[in-house]
Parts: structure tokens; sequence; C-alpha cells
């Protein structure tokens, strides 16, 4: 066994006891390269984060830059920062009104529970809702407004006084009443196996949502900026939310997690108390300074990348595959379901055998998903349908 393999097994904790294990050296656009030498086509993007591929040289060369100015020097919120500046700037230029206001966190689950505290303080009520089938992450708080009972049950009790509303159900969004805080919802259902919700219901959500006084906190950790075509899964739905939740692709590979709301809602974390929401690290130079050099001229690229061409050529590739059961797609955020849980761990084993790379769902294990970046090329995408294509067909045989 490899050095680095023993480290991980005995100094580095684990999240399964089956991990892939691959050595990484480096990466680049598409690719992750093994200390081997071999390539893997990243159909996953590390689960949604690399939406521009890797090693991005406008966001490499931000983070080189802001180095050599400076790295961390207070907690957030108490000196103007030009990296903070310039990275808030950029993400509300690309946003509706009201969402004029954002603060940036460590990572998406930080970002999940600022936004429930940010309800919370608004409303003055203490009721959280969600959805069945829904991850909003792994710490407490997120992990109360996750619907999987299997990740969860060993680590409570959870918050209280949280409810979950059926999945698309119109009848039951009369369950969203006076009591009700916020409604948390992925505009696309990400670890459900990309499950979707139509326009018509998102519209009567937020209507309820308005009607009572409840916020409606839209999640797009994963579904966001770009991955569902349009900058803003929610610009297809026809609705704008109270709360925006980001992460994982925001900063082009480095962690970080954000909340968008309207000024008079986030000014509520100043006082009542002062310091209502804090955090050393939020807003970390080095990492705002790849969210600015990532968000530059991102409807452009967004635009030239064709999102939804590519999506329907996936889908129609697969179409006539003789074992994929099923397909559901949000531009290029796919889900593929196969006959059974050993078919998926085969073709995952034979698609890495081959060079590829694709992932499970946790709370969907008869399925594969893809997340390719965005701006991968027709060529490139052919070449990864004819890899997965034959995986998909016989996990056993030799390409």
């Amino acid at each position: 066994m490899a050095e680095s393999s023993i480290l991980l097994n005995h100094h580095l904790a684990q999240t399964t006891m089956y991990p892939i294990g691959t050595e990484i050296s480096h990466a680049k656009g598409l690719y992750i390269y093994d200390t081997q030498g071999k390539a893997y086509m990243d159909m996953v993007c590390g689960i949604g984060v690399s939406n521009w591929g890797h090693g991005n040289e406008r966001v490499n060369a931000a983070i080189k830059a802001q180095v050599d100015r400076h790295l961390h020097v207070m907690v957030y919120g108490e000196f103007v920062q030009s990296a903070q500046v310039l990275a808030a700037q950029r993400l509300i230029d690309l946003m509706p009104a009201p969402l004029d206001t954002c603060y940036f966190v460590n990572s998406g689950t930080e970002a999940i529970e600022a936004a429930l505290k940010l309800a919370k303080r608004v409303t003055g009520r203490t009721q959280l809702m969600a959805i069945s089938g829904s991850y909003h992450g792994n710490t407490h708080g997120s992990m109360s407004v996750s619907h999987n009972e299997t990740k969860k049950s060993a680590f409570r009790p959870l918050l209280p006084d949280v409810g979950f509303l059926n999945y698309h159900d119109l009848e039951d969004l009369h369950r969203i009443d006076q009591r009700t805080a916020c409604v948390l919802i992925e505009t696309v259902q990400g670890d459900a196996g990309v499950r979707l919700h139509s326009p018509e219901y998102m519209q009567a959500l937020r209507a309820r949502c308005t009607e009572v006084g409840a916020l409606l906190i839209l999640d797009e950790i994963q579904c966001g900026l770009g991955r569902t075509g349009s900058v803003h899964a929610f610009e297809a739905k026809g609705i704008v939310p109270d709360v925006l939740v980001l992460g994982k692709s925001l900063a082009g590979g480095m962690p970080v997690g954000c909340v968008v709301a309207a000024r008079s809602h986030m000014q509520q974390f100043t006082h009542s108390p002062m310091l209502g929401h804090i955090s050393t690290f939020a807003g970390h130079p080095v990492i705002c300074a790849a969210v600015a050099a990532n968000l530059e001229d991102y409807r452009i690229r967004l635009a030239e990348a064709n999102v939804e061409g590519k999506g329907h050529y996936i889908t129609e590739f697969f179409q006539a595959h003789p074992v994929i059961e099923g397909m559901r797609r949000e531009g290029l955020m796919l889900a593929f379901d196969f006959p059974s849980i050993d078919h998926v761990n085969r073709t995952l084993d034979h698609c890495m055998d081959h060079g590829f790379i694709a992932f499970r769902f946790l709370s969907r294990p008869n399925s594969i998903r893809w997340a390719p970046p965005l701006n991968i090329t027709m060529e490139e995408l052919e070449k990864a349908c004819r890899i997965f294509w034959q995986c998909a067909e016989d996990p056993s045989a030799a390409m």
C-alpha cells in the first residue's frame, strides 16, 4: 500500500469504510489525473463544485494575487476588504430585486444554518418546513431539515418544530401557516435523484408563503449558478425567493457558502442581539477573490456554454439504452436509474477502470449522477456518452 493510502486509512478521518481511494496528482479542465498518470473524465465536478472545470485560470490568478496581499485579518464584518466588496458586487449584479445583500460563509451547510436563523429572527416564529426527499447538509440544523431518516437517526435529538411537506403536493401547502418561519426547498432536489418541481407548484408555494408571512428559502447549493442552464434555477419557475442559499460552485473550487436576501432582512443580524450571526473565517479574502473572479462575465460564459443543448444531447443519446430505466434532467444536472444497487456499483467501478468519474446519490441508491462541467466540449461529451453507454450496458465486459 502506498504511503498516502496508509495516511488516508490511519491518520485522516474517513466518511466510509470503502472510499474510492484513487491517489490524485493534479487536475485540469475536464480531467483529474492520478499519481500513475492516468486521466479520468470528471463528470460530476467534485459533486457540483468545478462548474467550469479544474484549474480555471482566472480563479487561480485571483487567488495567487490575493495571497500576496493578505490572508485573514479580522473576523467577518469588521474591516473593509476589497475582495469581499468585489465579490458581493458581482454576485448581487446577478440577482433580481429584492435580493441585494449577501453574507459569505465557509460552506453550504453553514449557509443553511444562517438562513434558518435569519427566518426565525425576521418572522419571530419557530416552525421550520422542508420537503420530503430534501437534503440540505450535515450540521445539526441542516440535517434537521433534511428528510433521509437513515442518515440522521443516530444523531437525534435534532432541532424541534420541523415539518416536512409532501413532495410536489399542492394540497399539502395548507400546512404552511402563521406559525411557519420559513419553507426551505431545493429548487431542484439533488440527493433525491434530480427530482423536479413544476413552475405551477413553485408559484403556489411562493403565493402561500407570502399569504401567511413565511419566508421562502431556496437552496441552490447544487442546482444554482448555471447548472440548470440559467444563472439561477428559480428563473425557470417564475418566482423570486426571500432568501437564496448558494455554495459549491460559487468560488470555482474553493470552500464557500452564501446567504442572499433583502438588506432589511439581513440587518436583523446586527441588533437584538448584536452579532446575531458571526464567523471568524466567513468572507475570507482568498475565497472572496475566487468568487469575484469566478463571477466575472458569468452571464456571457453561461450563454456560450449552451447548457440546455448539451443536456438535450445526453438525454437523446441514452433514450434507447437497454439497461437504463429512466432519466431525470435539468440542464446539466442528471440522474440515471438502474435496475439494482448492484448494477449501479458495478457500473461505477467499471467507469473508474476506464477513466470516467460518475457518482451515486445518498438517498437514491439505484441511480447514478452526472454533473459535468458546463463548458465541456461536444467532442468530450460524445466520448463521455459512449464510455458510459458501454459501462452501463455490461459492467463486466472489457471495452
